[in-house]
């Protein structure tokens, strides 16, 4: 397939202003493809979550330590089920506080039918953004997960010329857009409601 970039001034313009390219990159993703688009809060590399095939993509494209799991976008708390996951009536009352918003929050995943994800370690973490634009993009391409758009151990990238400086042909798409210049916050909620901070 011919690598494609897309580029757009913002993501208010991208969705409302150019709409076939909007489908073609949802679709792009569900059909299990990789690429780098502005996320609530740095550049993305990203793929679709259900897919243990593009998981495993990100993690060799991204050179990314395979014992770390990668943080999950998803639409809203309904897309929890799609990991098995069924919150208690305090971790419902949490998230309502802080999503949609920049948290990324730690949820128990103990399954093994998504060891693919969180590697053992049998938690993810999971973000409802606040941007609503990014939302109906989610509603479309199901969950993403959405590390940062670097290789390990580099600095993210904070416009699309570096981010193909690091990635160049190996990856599907690109799209420019704004983005903030710092990472979530990392919380972590146990079955019982216990809340830590971890980044």
């Amino acid at each position: 397939m011919q690598k494609r970039i897309v580029l757009c001034a913002d993501l208010y313009y991208f969705y409302n202003h150019m709409k076939m390219n909007l489908l073609t990159v949802a679709s792009l993703l569900r059909k299990g493809k990789i690429g780098v688009m502005p996320t609530d809060t740095l550049y993305g590399l990203v793929g679709s979550a259900l897919l243990p095939e593009v998981v495993d993509r990100v993690y060799r494209v991204r050179k990314r330590n395979r014992k770390k799991p990668m943080i999950v976008l998803i639409a809203s708390k309904d897309d929890l089920a799609h990991f098995g996951i069924i919150l208690n009536s305090r971790q419902a009352k949490l998230l309502k506080q802080v999503w949609p918003g920049p948290h990324s929050i730690i949820l128990p995943c103990c399954s093994k039918k998504y060891h693919y994800l969180h590697r053992g370690k049998k938690s993810l973490a999971f973000r409802v953004p606040a941007d609503e634009e990014l939302r109906r993009f989610l509603q479309k391409t199901g969950p993403l997960v959405a590390p940062s758009a670097n290789p390990e151990g580099r600095d993210p990238a904070r416009t699309i010329r570096q981010a193909r400086a690091y990635f160049g042909e190996s990856i599907d798409f690109y799209i420019r857009g704004y983005v903030r210049d710092k990472p979530s916050e990392i919380i972590e909620i146990s079955n019982s409601g216990t809340i830590s901070k971890v980044r």
